[in-house]
């Protein structure tokens, strides 16, 4: 579809927002929305929506330049069956893998955001809550700290490696 205003703009304001580091924005946000955990979900969607939004119009674009879209058209496919039947399906790939990797970008944001204090409220868990407690005992409780670290660590390591098995199951290019 052609609306070039629109894509334009739309794509000016996902630089604007990936221009600025992703904590640093989560925290300016989570300064103007207050704290509870539904601002942290939200605040973590504004930062990482402009990259999956980068990622799929990017992906759309060569799909769209293929020649099999160009003999759809040839063939007079509506513009709605080309998107959902061709275009969408072909995309998919590079947007769930991204997905997964902005959900471990989210992990260790979310654990900041908490252990600032500007995060998930303190009775709700949280590893960034449960390392910021663990801050006051480190000289006698060292585990405090060292596990819901190391947990933490982990999940975003899992979660990368799921990424790169999602990428090598999804993507049609790969053996």
């Amino acid at each position: 579809f052609r609306r070039v205003l629109f894509r334009s703009v739309l794509m000016r304001i996902c630089d604007g927002l990936s221009a600025i580091p992703s904590t640093l924005l989560a925290i300016a946000l989570m300064a103007v929305l207050g704290q509870s955990t539904f601002n942290v979900i939200l605040a973590l969607s504004i930062v990482y929506i402009p990259r999956m939004a980068r990622i799929a119009r990017s992906a759309a674009l060569v799909v769209k330049e293929q020649t099999y879209i160009e003999a759809l058209r040839g063939q007079g496919a509506s513009g709605f069956r080309i998107i959902w039947r061709h275009i969408a399906p072909n995309i998919l790939s590079p947007v769930v893998v991204q997905a997964s990797y902005n959900f471990a970008n989210s992990i260790i944001t979310e654990a900041a955001l908490s252990f600032l204090g500007v995060g998930i409220p303190a009775p709700n868990p949280s590893w960034g809550n449960i390392l910021s407690d663990g801050q006051e005992v480190i000289n006698t409780a060292w585990w405090m700290i060292v596990y819901p670290g190391l947990v933490t660590a982990l999940a975003v390591m899992g979660t990368n490696i799921f990424g790169d098995g999602l990428r090598d199951i999804l993507d049609p290019h790969t053996n």
